[in-house]
């Protein structure tokens, strides 16, 4: 068996989970990344995505988040996420509001730089949406 470490998914609403587990697989803004007990200790941002959660039990969990960052130690992994629901409670009408939120600021923003930050928050969250289950 792997050896186990800690995480902790945590968004501004709630706490959703807080469990020992082998991996964790993240959606880092300059890619995914997988984190295994021992790992050299990191600090990333992330970007809209699935993260992965294989417990200490074998179970796996998935969860969807829509940006945030994670903090990585030898000894655990927490993802601080800006919002996130476990994968069963991402519908299509929470990802067409964020599109549809997104696309709003886009077409009211005056800075270039902004924009194509927002531009590829918007693919992500295209992207996303070819991910999840009908």
């Amino acid at each position: 068996m792997a050896n186990a470490f800690d995480f902790e998914l945590v968004s501004p609403e709630r706490l959703l989970l807080s469990e020992k587990v082998t991996e964790v697989v993240i959606p880092a803004t300059l890619g995914e990344m997988t984190v295994l007990a021992n790992h050299a200790p990191t600090m990333t941002t992330i970007k809209s995505g699935l993260v992965t959660v294989r417990l200490a039990s074998g179970q796996v969990a998935k969860y969807v988040v829509f940006g945030g960052f994670a903090d990585i130690l030898p000894t655990g992994c927490t993802l601080l996420a800006e919002s996130a629901v476990p994968e069963s409670e991402a519908s299509r009408d929470l990802l067409d509001k964020k599109i549809k939120d997104l696309r709003s600021e886009i077409d009211n923003t005056l800075s270039d730089d902004h924009r194509t930050k927002l531009e590829h928050m918007l693919a992500d969250l295209t992207h996303l949406g070819g991910t999840l289950p009908a």
